[in-house]
């Protein structure tokens, strides 16, 4: 089986150890998830482990076989804006991947001009390559990814696309790829809840291995056998899910704190020994001098990331908070708000989700007076003192100072019990170390960012908050704090997001945006939702002309038709194997080698039968026509 190994890897970034000689291992089929707070590198592993970034010094730290392939969703997806949607998706090196590209860019082309004796030809050409390579499977896959993710105009320009679409883009290329290590940062960012939902269940089938990025904890919980976490410089594993990582973490953390404990008491024993300066200094009582000075090295070795601690004082909110009268909004020529009412009251805790391109964003900026409504009103209470924390952090100069920043909100930050303490101590309870406030902005992660962006915000005690997809870029130790921060909130916060744990931790009420205009208003949890209403919840995609690839191949080719003619055969007699093996398994006893022999036939079988099953629904959807 192959497998990925990482060996005494180092990496520094100015005056931060992000890994200190960490090692580790990926085998096949571990689904691993990365956790740490923001600045510790996790996007930073994934950078070393894509190729795209190397660590410390000229030794080999990375290690893998010649023909192990990986690909690398990264956070920020870069394409090359001349590139097709097609082009972009289709970028894998496997000869199949390529018999596909060549045959959806036929079907293209015959769209254009059906009646092109050239274009006609080459379809021809390349639907032989298909039935030659046996690259239908292939097809049937990529072309259930696509829709999944919401992507249907193979032939639009890249460069058309917003940021998250082509995330979207940029996560459907490494799946279609198949590649031996999957390396995700954030793939739930611009996902809707059905396409979550399909991705969990997709990476739980994946054959190959993953190592990803990811602030959902819902969708870490789901598909995720191991964790690893980084904490200054160090890598701990744990295997299980996240549910069992925060379990055996608080069980790592309380014996380290026993062990330190134990070394502060033995400090203070060696230390009065030492002053009470006995004279005759023997061998022996000089050994007891050398392990005073060890212990006193060794003394508050364990270093925890403490908490982000969110104390900070709002101003007054009287009852009158915001409000929507009939308001209608459209953007070009799609309606957001149709005779749209809304009421926040001074502790409402709204959350808004739904389809994406929607408007929900949109409804924050009307809310925050950035947009004016096209009809109907906005009423602004005299007492709000609104913070609105967007998806791209106001622009910050690169060069400034960390503290320097925060100072033009506030030079000191009352307290909800009416003491002041300064920005300095600020920045520490929001897991800055003294030594970084004089850092610049420009050397700081995204999520660093972030999170200073966050705290500015905070510090100019606001009575309201506006939230638009607040978990994208914040790590779980963060969010954790601000969602316990926003229950006891004293002001209003609407947010945005499709985070389900932060939204079942923070709101009350949901808005879900269905599209045309047809906003849903539902008092409960998200899950709960999701359970009462699952055919609604799908938040589909707008309706997109299809594309007419079906248009062009209404029949079934003669390779499909053979296929066809003995498909369900092949399946029956898969799930007959199936039920063998199970059968002998029963009458193994205690013959592990064989009982092993057997599951892992099985297995094999399992994953035949779920080819020919798809492969089953994409040639009977022909067969009907």
């Amino acid at each position: 089986m192959k497998e990925l190994k990482v060996s005494e890897l180092t990496k520094t970034y100015g005056e931060k150890t992000l890994f200190d000689q960490i090692s580790f291992l990926i085998h096949a089929r571990d689904r691993i998830g990365l956790i740490g707070v923001n600045g510790t590198g996790k996007t930073s592993l994934l950078a070393i482990l894509s190729g795209k970034d190397s660590g410390d010094g000229d030794r080999q730290q990375v290690f893998y076989p010649s023909d192990y392939r990986i690909g690398y969703l990264s956070q920020d997806t870069v394409f090359d804006t001349t590139q097709t949607v097609l082009e972009a998706v289709f970028q894998g090196e496997s000869e199949q991947l390529k018999t596909v590209k060549r045959y959806e860019q036929a079907l293209l082309q015959l769209e254009i001009d059906g009646s092109d004796v050239k274009a006609q030809k080459e379809y021809t050409l390349a639907e032989e390559a298909m039935n030659e390579k046996d690259a239908w499977l292939t097809d049937t896959n990529a072309k259930i990814i696509l829709q999944k993710l919401g992507i249907h105009q193979l032939d639009k320009s890249v460069s058309e696309l917003s940021g998250g679409q082509q995330k979207r883009v940029g996560l459907a290329q490494v799946l279609i790829d198949e590649p031996d290590l999957l390396l995700l940062d954030e793939p739930t960012n611009h996902l809707d809840y059905e396409a979550i939902q399909w991705l969990e269940g997709y990476l739980n089938q994946y054959r190959g291995a993953l190592l990803m990025v990811t602030h959902d904890r819902y969708f870490l919980d789901r598909v995720t056998n191991r964790i690893f976490e980084l904490s200054f410089g160090k890598l701990y594993e744990y295997q299980g899910n996240y549910e069992a990582y925060v379990l055996a973490r608080a069980e790592r953390e309380r014996v380290e704190s026993e062990q330190e404990q134990k070394r502060q008491q033995l400090y203070k024993q060696e230390l009065s020994w030492m002053r009470a300066g006995v004279k005759a200094r023997t061998t022996k009582q000089q050994a007891r001098i050398n392990r005073f000075d060890e212990l006193k090295e060794n003394l508050h070795q364990v270093k925890t990331n403490g908490e982000v601690e969110i104390d900070i004082a709002t101003k007054r909110l009287g009852k009158k908070v915001l409000e929507i009268k009939e308001g209608v909004y459209h953007v070009g020529e799609q309606l957001i708000l149709d005779n749209f009412n809304l009421l926040i009251q001074s502790k409402e805790r709204l959350g808004i989700t739904g389809e994406n391109g929607a408007g929900k964003s949109t409804l924050l900026n009307i809310l925050a007076s950035r947009l004016p409504l096209e009809q109907g009103e906005l009423i602004v209470g005299e007492t709000v003192r609104l913070a609105y924390y967007t998806q791209q952090n106001e622009a910050m100069d690169s060069e400034q100072r960390m503290i320097a920043y925060l100072q033009e909100a506030a030079e000191e930050v009352k307290r909800s019990d009416g003491t002041q303490i300064s920005v300095a101590e600020m920045l520490e309870r929001f897991l800055f170390p003294r030594f970084m406030h004089g850092t610049k902005i420009g050397k700081l992660s995204g999520g660093e960012k972030r999170r200073l962006y966050l705290l500015k915000l905070l510090i100019g005690q606001p009575n309201v908050l506006l939230l638009d997809e607040p978990t994208n870029d914040l790590d779980i130790d963060t969010l954790t704090i601000l969602e316990d921060y926003l229950q006891s909130f004293p002001g209003a916060v609407i947010t945005v997001s499709h985070d389900r744990y932060f939204l079942d931790k923070v709101a009350e009420k949901l808005l879900v945006f269905q599209g045309a205009g047809k906003i849903e208003t539902y008092f409960g949890s998200i899950n709960d939702y999701l359970v009462e209403q699952p055919k609604e919840v799908t938040i589909k995609s707008k309706p997109v002309e299809k594309q007419p690839e079906q248009k062009v191949k209404k029949k079934l080719s003669y390779m499909e038709k053979k296929e066809w003619e003995t498909i369900e055969e092949d399946i029956a007699e898969l799930e007959e194997k199936m039920a063998h093996y199970s059968e002998e398994m029963n009458h193994q006893g205690d013959n592990f080698t064989k009982l092993q022999e057997l599951q892992t036939a099985l297995t094999e079988t399992e994953t035949l039968l779920d080819e020919k099953m798809e492969r089953w629904a994409y040639l009977s959807e022909l067969a009907d026509e």
